[in-house]
This record gives C-alpha cells, sequence and structure tokens, in this order.
C-alpha cells in the first residue's frame, strides 16, 4: 500500500477558485480566517494525516477492533492517533470560538475531512459522528446541556454518536420501539440499537449518545419520536465525571470493511434505564437529529472522494512501476502500464471523477456557509436553496462513484488488485458502506426529487440550470479549443438536465411511481451535470491564471482534466435521460410474484 500525500495544491484551487475562500473570508464571522492561516491548516493537517494517521490503515484493516467483555479496543495507534488528533485542535475546527472552536469556515473543514477519511476512513469516522452530535446540541440543546457536555465535545475529548437504527426499524423510523419515560428532570430510556459507529470505544473517557425514543404517551410514526442524549458515564454539575450509566456495546458486527471501525449493538437500560436528557421538544426528535444527519450526509458524500483519492493515488503509484507488456505503439520492449491507453483511461476516469466530486462537495459546503454567514438575507436565502438541492447529490452521487473509482483502482493492478496485501482491494471493500449508511441512496434520489425538485416547483433547480448558462459566454471566449469544448459538452447536458427536470415537474405526468422510478438516473443526472459546470469553470479559471503563472503544468493539467470530463463523463446524461422519462414502465411491468 502506497503512502497517502494530501492533494494540498488540488484543494487550494477548489477553495479558492471554485468556493471564493477570498469571498468567505470577507465575510464578518470569518474575519480572521486568512489565505496565509488557511495555507498553514492545510498543510498541517497533510503532514498530520500523511505521518500519523494513514501508517495505520492498513494495519488497522488486518487487527480490526473488537469487543472486550463490554469495553472496546481499537487497533493498535487508533487511540494515541486520536489524542495528537485532539491536541492539534483538529476537532474544534469549525465551530464557533464561543464553544470553544476555532472559528474557520466549513467549506475549509470540509478539505480537513477529506485529508482524514482518505488517510484511514475507519478512524475518521469517530470524529465525523462527533461533528454532527455537535451540531445538534448547538441548534436544539438546552444552554444547561449545552454547557455541561459542548465544550468536550468541541475539543474531542469526548466523543459523540447518533442512534437511530434499531432490527425491525432502519430507514422507517415510525417502527422504533425504544421507550423513554419521564423521571424528574431526565427520562429513563430502554432499548437497543444497532449499526452504531464508535457506540464504544477506548479513545476518550466519555462518550454521549444521541437516541430516539419514544415516549409512553407519543403519537404514533414519526412525529412521535423524541431525541435523548444519553452519556456513557453521567456528568457531574462540576463537569466531573459521575457513575457509569445504564448503556453498554453488547455485540459488533462482522462486516465487509471498516474493520477498524466498531460497528456496535448498543443496549440501552439492561439494568433499570439509562438516564436521558431531552434534546429540543418532546415528539420532535426527527427534526432535532436531521440537523445532525444533514451533516453526516455531506461528510458521508466526501468519504467518496476521500477513498476515490486515496485509491486514484495508489494505482498511479502501481501503474508508474508495474512493467507489463511493450506498448500498442510498437518499440518492442516492455514498458510500465502507464504507457498503455486503457491504463490511462482508466486513471483518467478516476482522476477527472475525483476532481469533479471534490468540487461538487467542496461547492455545497461553501453554499452551506453563506446561507448561515452571509449579511444579506437574500443571499443566506438563495444559498440555503442551493445547499439543500446538493446535499443528496453529494451524498448520493459522490459515494456511488466512490465504489466505482475504488473498483476502477483494483481494475488498474490487475490480479494483485485482487490481493489484499497491496491495499486496493480495502478501498474497495471500505467504499462500499457510504452508499448505504445516512440514509441509502435511493433515499438520496427521493429527497432530491420529492422535497427538493417537487416541492418547490423545480425552483433551485431553475436557478442552478440559470447560473450555469452564464458560463457559456465566458467559455466561448477564451477561443481555446479545450474551453469551447468543454461548453459545448456542457450545454448539452444542461439542456438534458432541464428535459429531466420539466418532465418531472409536468402536472399532466401525475403517476408518482412513474416519476420515482426515475428518481436514481435524475440524481445521477444532476451530479454528473453539476460536477462537469464545475470542472468548466475549474478549466476557465485555470485558462486565466495560466498565461502569468509560473505553475503552467499544474494549471494545463486541469484543463486537460475537464476536457476529458467534458468527452467521456458528461455525454452519459444523455443515456439517463430516457431512463428518467421513458423507462418507468419496465421498472414496474413485472408482477410481484413475477420476481
Amino acid at each position: 500500500m502506497t503512502d497517502y500525500t494530501a492533494p494540498v495544491k488540488d484543494m487550494s484551487f477548489v477553495l479558492d477558485e471554485l468556493c471564493d475562500l477570498e469571498g468567505l473570508n470577507g465575510l464578518s464571522s470569518f474575519a480572521d480566517v486568512t489565505p496565509d492561516l488557511v495555507d498553514h491548516i492545510l498543510n498541517e493537517s497533510a503532514r498530520f494525516t500523511g505521518e500519523v494517521v494513514a501508517p495505520l490503515n492498513q494495519s488497522g484493516d488486518r487487527q480490526a477492533s473488537v469487543l472486550e467483555g463490554t469495553e472496546v479496543r481499537t487497533p493498535d495507534g487508533f487511540k494515541e492517533a486520536y489524542a495528537q488528533f485532539v491536541e492539534g485542535g483538529w476537532n474544534s475546527t469549525p465551530f464557533e470560538p464561543e464553544y470553544g472552536g476555532m472559528g474557520l469556515p466549513w467549506t475549509v473543514t470540509t478539505a480537513l475531512q477529506e485529508m482524514w477519511q482518505s488517510a484511514n476512513l475507519a478512524w475518521s469516522l469517530c470524529p465525523m459522528l462527533t461533528i454532527g452530535v455537535i451540531e445538534a446540541l448547538i441548534a436544539h440543546a438546552t444552554p444547561e446541556l449545552r454547557n455541561r457536555y459542548l465544550s468536550k465535545l468541541v475539543s474531542g475529548e469526548w466523543t459523540g454518536t447518533m442512534n437511530l437504527t434499531e432490527p425491525q426499524a432502519g430507514t422507517d423510523l415510525s417502527l422504533l420501539k425504544t421507550r423513554a419515560v419521564r423521571e424528574g428532570d431526565h427520562y429513563r430510556v430502554t432499548g437497543q440499537k444497532i449499526f452504531i459507529t464508535f457506540g464504544e470505544q477506548d479513545y476518550t473517557d466519555n462518550i454521549i449518545h444521541l437516541a430516539l425514543a419514544r415516549l409512553p404517551d407519543a403519537p404514533p410514526g414519526v412525529k412521535g419520536i423524541s431525541l435523548l442524549l444519553v452519556p456513557k458515564y453521567l456528568v457531574n454539575e462540576d463537569g466531573s465525571l459521575g457513575e457509569r450509566n445504564d448503556v453498554f456495546a453488547v455485540s459488533l458486527e462482522h462486516k465487509l470493511g471498516i474493520h477498524a471501525s466498531p460497528t456496535c449493538v448498543m443496549a440501552f437500560g439492561d439494568a433499570g434505564g439509562a438516564i436521558g436528557y431531552l434534546i429540543g421538544e418532546e415528539h420532535d426528535g426527527l427534526r432535532c437529529m436531521f440537523t445532525m444527519m444533514n451533516n453526516a450526509r455531506l461528510n458521508v458524500g466526501l468519504q467518496g472522494v476521500s477513498i476515490g483519492e486515496r485509491a486514484y493515488q495508489q494505482a498511479v503509484e502501481y501503474a508508474k512501476s508495474r512493467v507489463q507488456s511493450a506498448p500498442v505503439s510498437g518499440g518492442g520492449e516492455a514498458a510500465t502500464i502507464i504507457q498503455h491507453p486503457d491504463v490511462r483511461r482508466m486513471l483518467m476516469m478516476m482522476r477527472a471523477q475525483v476532481e469533479a466530486m471534490r468540487a461538487t462537495a467542496y461547492y455545497t459546503n461553501s453554499a452551506l456557509d453563506r446561507s448561515r454567514h452571509h449579511d444579506d438575507e437574500d443571499v443566506r436565502r438563495a444559498n440555503h436553496a442551493r445547499m439543500e438541492l446538493l446535499t443528496p447529490v453529494v451524498k448520493a452521487w459522490c459515494t456511488d462513484l466512490g465504489v466505482d473509482i475504488a473498483s476502477i483502482g483494483v481494475q488498474v493492478h490487475g490480479g494483485m488488485g485482487f490481493i489484499e496485501e497491496t491495499g486496493a482491494a480495502q478501498y474497495l471493500r471500505d467504499s462500499r458502506i457510504a452508499p448505504i449508511y445516512e440514509g441509502t441512496n435511493g433515499i438520496q434520489a427521493i429527497d432530491l426529487l420529492g422535497r427538493k425538485l417537487l416541492r418547490d416547483g423545480g425552483d433551485a433547480m431553475s436557478d442552478l440550470l440559470d447560473e450555469m448558462e452564464q458560463l457559456d459566454e465566458a467559455l466561448v471566449a477564451t477561443q481555446d479549443a479545450d474551453c469551447v469544448a468543454v461548453q459545448k459538452s456542457l450545454a448539452d447536458g444542461r439542456v438534458a438536465l432541464r428535459k429531466a427536470s420539466d418532465w418531472l415537474l409536468d402536472p399532466t405526468n401525475n403517476d408518482i411511481d412513474t416519476k420515482f422510478a426515475g428518481a436514481t438516473p435524475f440524481l445521477h443526472m444532476t451530479g454528473t451535470v453539476v460536477g462537469g459546470w464545475l470542472m468548466a469553470r475549474a478549466a476557465l479559471a485555470a485558462h486565466r491564471k495560466a498565461a502569468n503563472s509560473g505553475d503552467r503544468s499544474f494549471l494545463e493539467a486541469k484543463i486537460v482534466t475537464a476536457r476529458f470530463y467534458a468527452d467521456h463523463v458528461l455525454p452519459r446524461v444523455h443515456a439517463l435521460l430516457p431512463e428518467i422519462t421513458q423507462g418507468s414502465g419496465s421498472v414496474l411491468a413485472l408482477a410481484e410474484d413475477q420476481f
């Protein structure tokens, strides 16, 4: 397995040229976030992930986390790496100084999270879940709970988990059976949760669980769900740890990948009831939990970028060193496989899609930052709509591609890719969970179509397509053959996306099953076109900078990569259009007993 080197130059290019980091830094909330500070943070994180976290990836996969009694022992080095993570203040980067945070834009933290996830996906899941818990507490907890728990969570001294799923209740949370009974200023929680990432670990001396439960007088369905904070150890008024709470890990799941991440079955209240504290209002837990879930969905989407980048780096290094067969152009002697056109095609497919995914994930988080911190209410509203539209795209499109890219990485290695020692297979195994957890990708497609496109009548999508069209003139004006070709391919893709959107919005097409049969192709089309738009913007920025830059090679590579995306990826939308508008009949034709 090759070493991981964080692509800081690529990250900075996206932050500067596609996310307008300078504009973000101009907002009052980020006035102290200077370019020099961001450069220092990115480079220091690159050093930490490359030297400390990445070397544990393969050994952690082999050793795995184990349950000893009710305590989890993580692989060698994981606990020590996490201690360095906390010491470096990395957990606190996106949170306001009033909570002990560094106050960086989420956009910058997104680049940092990509590094953590690329370096060691299993290890990175613990801080990722903690970040979501912090978001939920800031948004919905009482001042007393925030004062008691936030500072330790923000620093990373304590970690957090999300407890939704039960054996009978996966996507359909209306079926959950975990109960919470009022008892003075707290509740007694009983029940079982499954698939709880880092539900138990040896990193910290306390774990803060957020759990969905139903009160005895709760109305049926999802409207009767409440959100409870259940600490592993109760916390005294002075902040010290009290007695052990009645919540324990009772087993670990045996998984296809992310072996080093303990995925726990958690038992709440086997000895009388775990003490929990209400977050938000009674019966309003799902809305509160969605604060955490939306954060997690963006971060899980980033996992597709991260695993794709790691697989790409290893595939490139292998292709440069593996000698096999003479080039088809002649020469007679065996050459490194990167000389072969089909290997080049695979590497370019990996590279171009990773860059498009990275751009989409970072850009969506920049919209999140502007939706929260811009001074103009109209700008905040527009960016909120853009972020909401693209969140399911980031989650599903990026994670689907992450699996595809990891699979291509195995293919580049040939037979050696199927051998565990090379490490290529681990990326494929690890990547496969991302399209499943935090809402399966089918659920994300339903969200994009139902809660985003149809609910607002297509306004957010139309605004995005109109903004894409404004790029045409600038690309053509370059008179650069690559930029012009990118513009034409993007324009064709944009037209296809508008046709698909209009068909789905057509009120005469009122068969809802017919529309939703094409939800996943529609999400893939949206991701492909949005990625193409951002790649086109990258090509334009690179063209403008190349003439006066000392790094022409890097900028020229941006243009070539965008051209490859336009030639080989964007045309896929034309196959997706009939899937959306004409393909529902065969999707729904068979009777159930014919399967």
